[in-house]
């Protein structure tokens, strides 16, 4: 045990930046040491996810887009990772007004930016660069969210372009209000993980691109009937899911930004209580309403479960867990067939539905469920509907929820229309033929599939 505390205080210290300067631990050093190995355990685990949307997008696309889908997240998380640190971060958690952070760019970990320019990350003692690894990769996921409805005809310079500036300027705007300290904080929002701030503006982010982009060649016909195109991996996605809901024991129990107290533990229990019934209860429902226990619903059932416990791991009992995710996993599928069919979205991994609409759902639903005991814990907000709590909780929800959608619906849709007049949005109806491995980056994820090798000027042949 003393080498273990010995150990967990040189990491801690090595975090903070200062000099080891004690022989002997004390009580507090190793309870800080504990708390930033969690946090640094966490973020570990949520950028992992990385990997899961890599296998889950890549999988529900065309074989000849496997390659650039499953690349672009390494470029994504490299874009958001460096924006974040210059920019993003200051703008999310800095010390500024109830709107934005205007302070702390370009991160360092400076003892007053520790203690006053980050001010809205006090309520833990987790050091400043282990908070920053464990936001950054939030907004990674967020950014994720958006490149899955776009998927197989964007440009490479979207990547480049919207990425930047999203992590730089639209996602950091929402965390301010709900987690910086800005106005929706101020009002008591419960958001405790993030499925408005990371899920809800991926999602609408995504919900704009594939509006702008219009559909995939073949996706509809001429008088509107809807095709399906499959992806080429189902066993990718299945394997995409499971990597995503394991990050996600790190995406919502890491939020306590602490092991000390060891709440974290019941926060993992009620996401994966959720996840389970979102599973089950998409299943069932595609196969009520499709005739068919479609394994492409259920993975997004348990994707928008999770989602949408993310905002009320921390709030909720077991039970309203079960609940939540199990309405998640049902309105999902509702909302992927409405879309596709009836607004004729092209969106080939739902990423609205499962993230945009069941983040509003889970947003929303700690004003129904949200127990008076977990609400005094947390020390956000104000018990739910159901709890005795009136209506107050759940107006203040909707209305983050409402100012979220708005903003980061305006803000996306006139970088995006931008980026279309000058440099364009749409790769050209021959590159889409071919395919985004062959015409973008000139090499096939799968060669040995292609005539010639996958070379460009035999690979039109091949679709």
């Amino acid at each position: 045990m003393k080498k273990m505390l010995l150990m967990l205080t040189a990491i801690y210290f090595a975090l903070t930046g200062n000099a080891f300067a004690a022989d002997e631990p004390t009580v507090t050093d190793a309870i800080h040491a504990v708390d930033a190995m969690w946090v640094i355990v966490a973020g570990v685990l949520v950028f992992f996810m990385q990997a899961g949307f890599a296998l889950l997008e890549a999988g529900a696309t065309r074989m000849k887009n496997a390659g650039h889908i499953a690349g672009k997240n390494i470029l994504s998380f490299a874009i958001a990772t460096l924006v974040f640190w210059a920019v993003g971060f200051a703008i999310t958690f800095g010390a500024g007004n109830s709107i934005i952070g205007t302070s702390g760019w370009f991160l360092n970990v400076a003892e007053d930016q520790v203690k006053d320019v980050f001010s809205s990350l006090a309520w833990t003692d987790t050091p400043l660069a282990a908070k920053f690894l464990f936001q950054l990769v939030f907004a990674g996921v967020s950014l994720a969210i958006f490149w899955g409805g776009i998927a197989e005809r964007a440009k490479l310079i979207v990547y480049f372009v919207f990425g930047a500036l999203f992590i730089g300027f639209v996602y950091p705007v929402v965390g301010h209000w709900i987690w910086g300290g800005g106005w929706l904080s101020t009002l008591g929002m419960q958001d405790f993980a993030g499925s408005t701030v990371v899920h809800l503006a991926g999602g609408t982010a995504a919900l704009v691109g594939a509006l702008l982009l219009g559909p995939r060649i073949g996706k509809y016909n001429k008088d509107g009937t809807s095709n399906n195109i499959p992806g080429h991996n189902t066993v990718y996605s299945v394997l995409g899911v499971i990597i995503l809901w394991f990050g996600w024991f790190g995406f919502n129990p890491g939020s306590t930004m602490a092991a000390n107290g060891t709440f974290f533990t019941y926060v993992a229990m009620t996401t994966n209580l959720a996840a389970a019934a979102g599973a089950v209860a998409a299943l069932i429902t595609a196969w009520a309403v499709l005739g068919k226990p479609d394994i492409g619903y259920m993975l997004n059932g348990v994707l928008a479960a999770l989602v949408a416990i993310t905002a009320s791991c921390a709030f909720v009992k077991p039970w309203a867990a079960v609940v939540i995710g199990a309405i998640a996993g049902i309105i999902m599928v509702f909302s992927v067939i409405f879309f596709d069919r009836v607004v004729k979205v092209d969106d080939p991994v739902g990423a609205f539905s499962v993230h945009g609409v069941a983040g509003i759902w889970g947003t929303l639903s700690t004003g129904f469920f949200a127990a008076p005991d977990l609400v005094e814990k947390t020390g956000v907000g104000k018990p739910g509907l159901f709890y005795g709590g009136g209506l107050e909780q759940l107006w203040v929800q909707f209305l983050g929820v409402a100012a979220s959608f708005a903003y980061v619906f305006i803000a996306s849709l006139i970088i995006l229309l931008v980026i279309k007049v000058t440099v364009g949005l749409r790769i050209s109806r021959e590159e889409e033929i071919i395919g985004l491995d062959v015409s973008e980056h000139g090499a096939s994820g799968y060669p040995e599939q292609l005539p010639n090798g996958g070379s460009y000027g035999k690979a039109t042949e091949a679709f």
